[in-house]
């Protein structure tokens, strides 16, 4: 299940369980929507309550990402799981946005709403 809250250019998404392509359909319909009314997108992604991920989800996010990544900002990704810093890591070498790694919220939201890159 995803929960997508939208501020100006910010997306706030919390995933909780399983992480399936519907949810990622429903967040790349929300940040398409965003993108082209706001502009380059900061993505606040809580995976603090994620227990997994469908293959399915995986595609469609490469697509995703490399069709559209240069529309993103920022990504502030929220997690203590070693297997998903991993992954936000590797996924830093193929696309072009700013991805950073938080235990807590505070800290992300102040990255994303900070100026400076």
């Amino acid at each position: 299940m995803i929960s997508i809250q939208q501020q100006g250019n910010n997306l706030n998404v919390a995933v909780f369980g399983e992480f399936s392509l519907k949810d990622f359909q429903d967040f790349e319909a929300n940040a398409l929507y965003t993108m082209q009314f706001q502009g380059p997108v900061n993505v606040l992604l809580d995976l603090r309550d994620m227990h997994g991920y469908t293959l399915d989800m995986v595609w469609e996010e490469v697509r995703f990402t490399r069709e559209h990544g240069r529309q993103f900002h920022r990504v502030a990704v929220l997690t203590s799981d070693q297997w998903v810093a991993w992954s936000a890591w590797v996924s830093r070498m193929f696309h072009e946005v700013d991805v950073q790694l938080f235990e807590e919220a505070a800290p992300a939201e102040a990255w994303l709403a900070s100026t400076a890159d």
